[in-house]
């Protein structure tokens, strides 16, 4: 039977825990909806980031370095700013050193819970967060909008479904992504240089020396072979904003939309379905030495409304007032 406990203490948090089949989770909604916790209690498997001596404190220092954090507007705007087909923005530059703007503000903003239920094979959260006039942010990008999460548990793993709706007069941009943190090593006394992941890419988005696109999409380059074989080793060594265009890949046999985390010591799998929302693939280590690794399902290239390709090719979208814009992910082990 499924559950959920929305008063879950998590070190001093209020939290939610659902349980459902095999797996766990924690997620806070007060920490931008970020889901800080996921195991396969069977296998014995870690899914995301985590450390048991990490505080509150230490996780709020860089959220998005933790877990399974949802960003909207993720990645880098080049001097902060963002053009739109009816408006221009100037974000602030809140990455210094390279004079970019960086993956926006809603995993640092609390989110409320507007569902909460379980039955004998699920267990069911939704939160949600309401951009408006009260926010900071508001003054640089006046565009009401509404994000909803809804995370579902049970034997199929954890589905994470984002719904963004605009209550905006002008057109409001759309990019989105999580910047998924997969812990290394997957098990309690596991090795990482047994791990592997396979990234399903198809061209290369060739970045600069500020990591912004420059709109060269070549075939794949000698990492994204890697990827694509599923032979890359995603830690002890440096990955710093390898990014591609998606395709599809095959798992089991069948025909897989997502990246496969592969421990070939012991065969255990953690694989990330994703929607065809998300068109392209950021991945990312911190330097590799620091215990995780992250594939960033993107539904648009970084810069994506600044950059003169057509939206076909860099995935960026807007939606009007009214309108709502939808992906899904979905988390499980094999």
């Amino acid at each position: 039977m499924a559950s959920i406990d929305t008063s879950f203490d998590f070190k001093g948090m209020s939290a939610c825990r659902l349980d459902a089949d095999k797996y766990s989770c924690i997620i806070v909604p007060s920490m931008g909806g970020l889901v800080v916790r996921m195991t396969d209690n069977k296998m014995g498997l870690e899914f995301f980031k985590y450390r048991e001596e990490a505080t509150i404190a230490q996780m709020n220092e860089a959220r998005c370095l933790w877990g399974l954090p949802t960003l909207y507007l993720p990645n880098r705007f080049d001097k902060g700013v963002l053009k739109t087909s009816d408006a221009v923005y100037q974000l602030p530059i809140n990455e210094p050193l390279l004079d970019n703007f960086i993956h926006g503000w809603v995993h640092d903003r609390e989110h409320e819970i507007v569902l909460a239920e379980a039955d004998d094979e699920r267990a069911v959260l939704t939160t949600k967060y309401v951009f408006d006039e009260k926010d900071e942010m508001f003054k640089y990008i006046p565009l009401s909008f509404v994000l909803t999460y809804t995370f579902t548990l049970s034997a199929r793993g954890l589905e994470h479904k984002v719904t963004l709706e605009s209550l905006a007069d002008k057109k409001l941009p759309v990019s989105i992504c999580t910047h998924t943190c997969f812990n290394a090593p997957m098990t309690v006394g596991g090795k990482q240089d047994t791990m592997r992941l396979e990234v399903p890419v198809e061209k290369t988005c060739v970045l600069n020396e500020r990591f912004l696109p420059t709109e060269e999409l070549p075939p794949l380059d000698e990492n994204g072979k890697l990827y694509k074989s599923g032979e890359m080793v995603p830690v002890l060594h440096d990955i710093n904003n390898h990014m591609y265009t998606g395709c599809d890949t095959t798992l089991d046999g069948e025909k897989f939309h997502g990246c496969i985390v592969t421990d070939t010591e012991t065969g255990a799998r953690i694989c990330n379905e994703v929607s065809k929302e998300y068109r392209f693939w950021n991945m990312w280590n911190d330097s590799g030495v620091n215990g995780y690794f992250c594939p960033e399902p993107m539904t648009a290239m970084i810069n994506s409304p600044n950059l003169s390709l057509p939206y076909e090719v860099s995935g960026y979208c807007e939606i009007s007032k009214g309108e709502k814009y939808t992906c899904t992910q979905r988390f499980f082990s094999l």
